[in-house]
Order: C-alpha cells, then structure tokens, then sequence
C-alpha cells in the first residue's frame, strides 16, 4: 500500500501559512503507463495544488507522493538521450575545473546518477553514482561505479567507509525531489569533505513563472526553488552559496554552489540574481501566472478546436514527463493527439500516455503516417527538435503549446 502525505507546513521552515497558488487537478503518476492494447484499470490519481510559503518563499506541491510510486525500479527517463543535458554537464564539468581546486584524487559523488550522463564527464577522477532504479545499470556498464539505492544515511556511511568523503557532490534535477530535504542535507553535509562544495541543479521558479510551465508541475518535483529559498534552506543547516547561475536545462533552471560558511569567496552572481529575485515580487508573478495557466490552456483548445474543424490530424512529438500535466490538465485525448512518438529504443514505446489511451509509438511511424500537425511537448527545446524532425522527411508543420500556442510552419523551421 502506498503512502502519500499531505503538504500541511512549508518543507523548509515549516510555517503553517501556505498561499494556494493554482491546483491543476488529479494527475497520474508520470512513470506509471499500461501498454498499448490493455482495457483500462483502476489507476491512482494524485491532486496537483500549487503552494506557496511567503516567509521563505519556497513554492510546493501540496501533496508528498510516496516515492516508490513515483520512481518505480523500471523508471523510464534516461538523461543521457537528450542532447542540452549532455552539453549542459560537459559545461558543469568545465565550470568545476576552473573554479575549484579539482584533482584527479578527489571523490566526486552524484545524487540521483540515473545512467552516469554528468558523472561521464568526470572519469579523470574518482566517482560515485547513487540512483534506486535499474537505469543505474546502464552506468555500471559504462564502467561508472554506481550504488542502487536510494541516498539515505545508510548509504552515506558505506561509502565513507569504502571510499571516504567527497570533494563534490552534485543533485542535479533531483534536489527538489526527495522527500525530507533538511534530512538530504544532513546526509550531504555528512559525505562532505570540510572544504567541499555541494553543486544543485532546480527548476529555476521564475523561469516556470515567467514562461507559464505549468507542465512542469508534477509529483516528482515536490519544491519549486528561487535562490531566496535556496539561500534560506541552506543557511539552516550552516552553508553558504557562494556562486549561482541561470541554466537552460528544463526549461529554465537554476545552477547552485555551496559551501561551508567561509571556504569560498562569495562571487557576485550570488547577489545579482538575488536582486532580480527581490524586483520581482513573488505574490504579484504568483497570481499573474495562475491567470496565465487558464488563458493558455484555452487558447490551447481554440488552437486545436480550428485544426478540427478543417479535419486536419494531429500526433504529439515525445512523451516526457511534463507532457503528462499538459495532457491531463488540458483534457487532450486519442480523438484529439492520434498517438505521440518517441525516439527509436526509448523505454516508453509501447505504452499509453499516463493517464490516456494515447499510445507512444516508435518515431518511424511518424514519418510513414504523415500527420497534419506535430504537437512538440518538449517545447523549451522546440528548435532543437523540429528541425531534426523536419530533416528526417516529417512534412507536416508544428504546434508549439506554450507559453502561448501557436502554429510553426514547416517551412520556416
């Protein structure tokens, strides 16, 4: 029997005050999919309610969904298939060479390793993934040494025993997602060697704000991080940021450096994307972007609503994650999206959609089908996709559905 908990207290500073921001209703589980063929069965459905905490400024979900639902042993997300991803920690790589003093002695752990993409790039030195599912196996052939296990305390005191502390520990696109972040950053401070940094990697809030992705509000991503709660989460527990960037990974994320207080100098990207923060008030783009959902979501069906009624046929582009929120929240169906494709050896092929009798069909499907219209649901990487898509002969144009819909001829791909 699974277990969910209701969000009833901030998750950082546990005030009991909590802003209803926007509920997007009941959503399925985004890893949870039946294959293609079965009737549909009784399947759990999860309330989506968007909060937020005005004294820390963290913004969450209302509801912890036990974990073991959320990321089964069969996880179907493999980081290394997409192409920003990879570029982005060759980057991170880089990034750490020059600003740290990284040798090759020093151990370098990350939390939530799926199938080694980030740990790849550090193979000069000594790594460690840790990730529950069987993806982590992918890594071990890879010849990236990964432990299956979820990142408890336990864990950490194998590996300071087997390989002593780390110099790095990295979260990337993970941090947000574990339930009882105070507990995940005992464990990180445990690991930590003294004069060690401990890199995240978030969905960046006002980047979700500002370019309305409700999509990406799904039971994975529990907290939803400004630096401001960063910087409040963390200096509880006696760390310092002392560099912050913005990232392009998700749509908009937010790169973190920390440190115990005092072993860094504090650059000054810590400061100015503090005062961004601060000019842009978080109660007034709170309300503006629930506003904003309601009016995307119908200039979506408008959008759609007329390709009908030319009888024109319409298939989705990919199945990620955040795909799900937008088809459950926006009622799409097999009558309106035919099916979605995904990349030839993607783990969801064969299955339907969560949530939806809309099947993931391999993408040479595509190209033989020809369908009207294309409905990218990686949208924050559209460019990317429409032109490989559109060179491996798809003719049809593209439907990019946020933040505003609109319609992207072919031949201005």
């Amino acid at each position: 029997m699974s277990m969910s908990s209701t969000i009833e207290q901030c998750q950082i500073c546990n005030n009991k005050t909590l802003n209803k921001v926007i509920f997007l209703g009941y959503l399925p589980p985004v890893n949870k999919m039946a294959r293609i063929g079965l009737f549909p069965k009784e399947e759990p459905s999860f309330p989506a309610l968007l909060l937020y905490c005005p004294k820390c400024h963290l913004v969450q979900l209302g509801l912890a969904v036990d974990p073991t639902v959320l990321f089964p042993k069969e996880y179907p997300y493999t980081s290394s298939t997409t192409k920003i991803l990879r570029e982005n920690f060759a980057e991170l790589y880089e990034e750490c060479k020059s600003i740290l003093e990284l040798t090759k002695d020093k151990l370098v752990v990350d939390i939530g390793s799926n199938d080694g993409n980030l740990l790849s790039n550090f193979k000069d030195h000594r790594i460690l993934g840790i990730t529950p599912e069987e993806i982590g196996k992918i890594a071990i052939e890879r010849g990236i040494p990964t432990k299956l296990s979820y990142f408890d305390n336990k864990v950490v005191k194998d590996i300071i025993e087997e390989a002593g502390k780390a110099y790095i520990i990295t979260a990337t696109n993970v941090f947000a997602h574990i339930q009882n972040v105070h507990e995940v950053v005992d464990n990180i401070l445990e690991l930590l060697e003294e004069d060690g940094v401990f890199i995240s990697e978030s969905h960046y809030l006002m980047s979700l704000l500002e370019t309305i992705q409700y999509d990406t509000v799904y039971h994975e991503h529990l907290r939803y991080y400004s630096l401001t709660s960063l910087k409040y989460l963390l200096e509880m527990h006696g760390l310092e940021i002392f560099h912050a960037k913005k990232i392009p990974t998700h749509g908009g994320s937010i790169r973190v450096y920390a440190c115990r207080k005092g072993k860094y100098k504090i650059k000054e990207s810590v400061k100015e994307l503090l005062d961004y923060e601060s000019s842009r008030k978080f109660t007034e783009k709170l309300a503006i972007f629930s506003k904003l959902v309601n009016f995307s979501k119908l200039q979506l069906y408008l959008l759609l609503r007329n390709i009908e009624l030319q009888k024109k046929r319409i298939c989705g582009i990919s199945a990620p994650s955040r795909a799900s929120t937008l088809v459950n929240y926006v009622g799409l169906d097999d009558n309106i999206l035919k099916y979605t494709v995904e990349t030839t050896g993607s783990h969801k092929i064969g299955y339907y959609m969560p949530g939806t009798l809309i099947p993931i069909l391999d993408e040479s499907y595509l190209y033989k089908d020809q369908p009207d219209y294309a409905l990218v649901f990686s949208w924050h990487i559209a460019k990317e996709l429409m032109s490989k898509i559109k060179n491996k002969g798809y003719k049809g144009d593209f439907i990019i559905p946020l933040p505003i819909p609109y319609i992207v001829k072919n031949e201005n791909v």
